[in-house]
C-alpha cells in the first residue's frame, strides 16, 4: 500500500508522496562513528516513493538480505515548489515535521562503495523509509532547536537536536533546490546523529520528536 503523508491530528496531506531526498553525514559524530570524513558540502541521495511505509505499530525488515541498520532522522514535508531557492524561501516551503528511519543494508552498501558503484539499492528497497505522521509547522515552537530520539528496548540509542546539523535546514533545502526541483509532497530526510546500529527481530522502538510526537513500534520480519 502506498504511504500517504498525514498529520498527527488525523488529517491527510493534499498532495501525494513524491521523492524522498536524503543527506548523508549531516551530524559530525555520525560521520566519525562510521570512519567517514566530515563533509564540507551536503552529500545527497534519493529514495523512491516505494521505499516509504508507516513507522507505526511494526517495521518490516528484510533480514534475509543481511544486517539492516537504523538511522533516525528528522523528516520535512514540502508544501511548495522549490527551484534555485534562497534559504528563506526554502524555510517557508516546509509544512510539517516528522521522524523517519533511513534503513540501510550496511554490508551491501559497504561492498558497493568499495567497488565504486552507486549504493541506492542498499538504501531504496521497499520499506526502507518508515515515516511517522507529521506535526503541522504552526504547532512547533522552535523547529531550529528540537530534540529527537530513539529508544530500543528501553535503552536510549540515538539522540539529536536540529541545532547540531552541519548544514542547517534552510541552507540544506536551498542547496537541494539548486540540484533538482523539490515539489509539494516530497519529503526531505535531514541526516542522523551518532548511535546507529543493527535492528533485531522483536525489538521495541520508541521514537520522540519534541513534546508533540511519541510513537512506539516493533521490528518484524519482512
Amino acid at each position: 500500500m502506498t504511504f500517504l503523508p498525514h498529520f498527527i491530528d488525523g488529517s491527510t496531506y493534499k498532495h501525494t508522496l513524491g521523492k524522498i531526498v536524503c543527506v548523508g553525514r549531516n551530524y559530525a559524530e555520525h560521520a566519525r562513528e562510521l570512519k567517514n570524513p566530515v563533509p564540507s558540502e551536503p552529500i545527497l541521495f534519493i529514495k523512491p516513493s516505494t521505499s516509504a511505509t508507516s513507522i507505526e505499530k511494526s517495521i518490516k525488515v528484510p533480514f534475509s538480505r543481511g544486517d539492516v541498520h537504523f538511522e533516525t532522522e528528522l523528516a520535512l514535508l514540502i508544501g511548495r515548489p522549490l527551484q534555485e531557492a534562497s534559504p528563506r524561501q526554502a524555510e517557508q516551503a516546509i509544512v510539517g515535521l516528522g521522524l523517519a528511519l533511513d534503513l540501510t543494508l550496511r554490508e551491501l552498501q559497504s561492498s558497493l562503495k568499495e567497488k565504486g558503484h552507486p549504493w541506492e539499492i542498499a538504501k531504496g528497497f521497499d520499506g526502507a523509509c518508515p515515516l511517522s505522521p507529521f506535526i503541522k509547522l504552526d504547532r512547533v515552537p522552535n523547529w531550529e532547536d528540537m530534540n529527537f530520539s530513539l529508544e530500543i528496548d528501553g535503552v536510549l540509542r540515538q539522540q539529536g537536536n536540529t541545532a547540531e546539523m552541519l548544514f542547517p535546514v534552510p541552507h540544506l533545502l536551498a542547496e537541494m533546490s539548486r540540484q533538482f526541483t523539490l515539489e509539494p509532497g516530497d519529503i526531505v530526510l535531514t541526516g542522523t546523529p551518532a548511535g546507529v546500529g543493527v535492528l533485531k527481530l522483536g525489538s521495541l522502538l520508541r521514537f520522540q520528536l519534541g513534546e508533540e510526537l511519541i510513537i512506539t513500534s516493533e521490528v518484524a520480519a519482512n
